[in-house]
């Protein structure tokens, strides 16, 4: 495989992990807990504010990955799930064998805009140079079987959205509130628990997680005075290793308006495997 098609298949990665870490479950473990409210305690708050996040739409979003030794980034940006997903995010790698594929062709950060059909990579200078002199990937979301994980895949990028962080956590058999805590300005309350996949009620979720190879979550989040979640911060289980994310949400309701780059700007990633004579499954 030359640089350039690991390279389109580093940004899709990215771009999909950098969503992840948004949108998906979250968290390791907190401090020890000055008290501990039974399951059945938390469960009617985390219910609230699983509606609360799910109904406010919009938000402004910052998160940081670590994926084992293969790559670390962070992501921010906007993201809107009123109807399906979207958004657009500026990814920067930070370390990882995957961010040093990267930096041998001058990228060390990518725009990924999110629409319903697709989404786009927004590659640099020395990459566009390798491709025609088109700075933006298309990847289809059905194309994305190609890839690996199929029409799993294309499904995880149309529906997961910021309140599955909290319906994960009333899954947990554990759940616990932690204590009250300040985050980023805001009074909140942190709850804390860990799940097993095979123990989540949301068939979808559940199958999305075991297609991503997730074995089990820990997760804590914090919930604040307006019942949105304010941040998130998880640790997960896979056949490849840990995953661990964060995010912090900011924000809620603001206008999100994503764009299709130009036509005469993008390239297709399919057809850009099929010109270099790769294979892409």
């Amino acid at each position: 495989m030359n640089r350039t098609t690991a390279a389109v298949r580093v940004a899709a990665v990215a771009a999909l992990t950098g969503l992840a870490a948004c949108t998906s479950s979250g968290a390791p473990e907190g401090p020890e807990a000055w008290h501990s409210a039974s399951a059945p305690a938390a469960l009617p708050a985390l219910r609230t504010a699983e509606r609360s996040t799910q109904q406010a739409g919009t938000a402004r979003v910052r998160s940081t990955t670590v994926m084992g030794s293969q790559l670390s980034l962070t992501a921010d940006g906007l993201l809107a799930w009123r109807d399906g997903l979207s958004g657009s995010l500026t990814l920067r790698y930070t370390g990882g064998t995957a961010a040093t594929t990267m930096r041998g062709l001058g990228v060390t950060s990518m725009q990924a805009r999110y629409l319903h059909d697709a989404y786009y990579a927004r590659m640099g200078e020395a990459f566009a140079a390798k491709t025609g002199g088109r700075h933006w990937l298309r990847y289809g979301y059905e194309d994305l079987r190609s890839l690996g994980g199929g029409a799993d895949l294309a499904e995880q990028m149309r529906s997961t959205t910021p309140d599955q962080s909290v319906r994960l956590l009333l899954d947990s058999e554990d759940v616990r509130a932690v204590g009250e805590e300040t985050v980023d300005g805001r009074s909140t309350t942190h709850y804390s628990g860990t799940v097993a996949v095979g123990d989540i009620t949301d068939a979808g979720l559940r199958q999305r997680l075991r297609s991503a190879g997730v074995t089990g979550e820990s997760l804590d989040i914090w919930i604040d005075e307006k019942n949105l979640l304010v941040k998130k911060v998880e640790k997960s289980s896979t056949a490849g290793g840990k995953v661990t994310q964060s995010a912090h949400y900011s924000d809620y309701g603001v206008k999100v308006a994503v764009r299709r780059p130009p036509a005469a700007d993008t390239q297709d990633f399919k057809a850009l495997l099929s010109q270099s004579g790769t294979n892409p499954s």
